[in-house]
């Protein structure tokens, strides 16, 4: 039986990959000039989904496996990076990802940590991770002090169908460090603001994985998409609205156990 966290995304598959943010070009240089990643790098890249971030390690020509159990998600990874040689879909779990012992040179997860088993997740990297390969965890995280983000909070609040994924649920844990040997992470920031138009906000907004969802909660659903073209036409300009985000990347070895 799947686990619950694993069809969460179930049936959103496309407006996730059609309206979630990408990651900058600055964080894909910092991999390839500071942790090492580089040509024929082979990647576990761990909660996948729809395979956003794992498009730009293709494009730097890294093997990338592609680790994702929902069905829905994976099939839109499978169908959009199928002309890329390098790319190998697997039908598993973070803590179960079936690889070959000691196969690959590095894991990331983007915007996917939150959602895993830690204490089965970790020994499972210390498992496929070659010697000294290093583990990266990547989130795109709005920025709180801004207004418009405050409101957009207070609405996701408001109309989410439960916490998991709200705010710093969503987010890095605050012990991440934890997670890395003698809790030597390195952690950097990237800027990745986002100037989007009212369709691009809404879906983004629908994207999240405890958003009403319309087929659920019709009026629910209607009052959610209300108030979230009322904060659009609260701070856009011509049309157009800033969402203030930034990356953040922690990367580090994971010990012996």
């Amino acid at each position: 039986m799947a686990d619950a966290n694993e069809e969460r995304f179930s049936g959103k598959a496309e407006i996730y990959q059609k309206y979630r943010s990408s990651y900058p070009d600055d964080l894909i240089n910092y991999l390839c000039t500071s942790i090492g990643f580089h040509k024929n790098s082979v990647i576990a890249d761990i909660g996948s989904g729809t395979g956003i971030f794992s498009r730009l390690l293709l494009e730097r020509g890294c093997f990338v496996h592609c680790v994702e159990p929902n069905d829905d998600m994976r099939r839109i990874a499978e169908d959009d990076l199928a002309g890329f040689p390098n790319f190998m879909s697997v039908r598993a779990s973070a803590e179960n990802t079936g690889l070959p012992s000691e196969s690959v040179d590095c894991i990331t997860a983007a915007q996917a940590f939150h959602w895993f088993d830690r204490p089965a997740f970790q020994p499972e990297c210390r498992r496929i991770l070659k010697k000294g390969g290093k583990v990266v965890l990547i989130w795109n995280i709005r920025n709180y002090e801004s207004a418009v983000i405050k409101d957009d909070y207070l609405i996701r609040g408001k109309y989410c169908v439960d916490t998991k994924g709200l705010g710093e649920n969503g987010g890095p844990p605050k012990d991440i460090a934890c997670f890395f040997s003698g809790d030597a992470c390195v952690e950097r920031t990237f800027h990745n603001d986002l100037l989007i138009d009212r369709e691009a906000y809404i879906g983004m907004n629908l994207s999240r994985s405890y958003s009403p969802r319309e087929e659920q909660n019709p009026e629910k659903y209607r009052e959610f998409i209300k108030e979230l073209n009322g904060i659009f036409d609260t701070y856009q300009e011509n049309g157009l609205l800033r969402f203030p985000q930034f990356t953040k990347s922690y990367s580090g070895e994971i010990d012996g156990g």
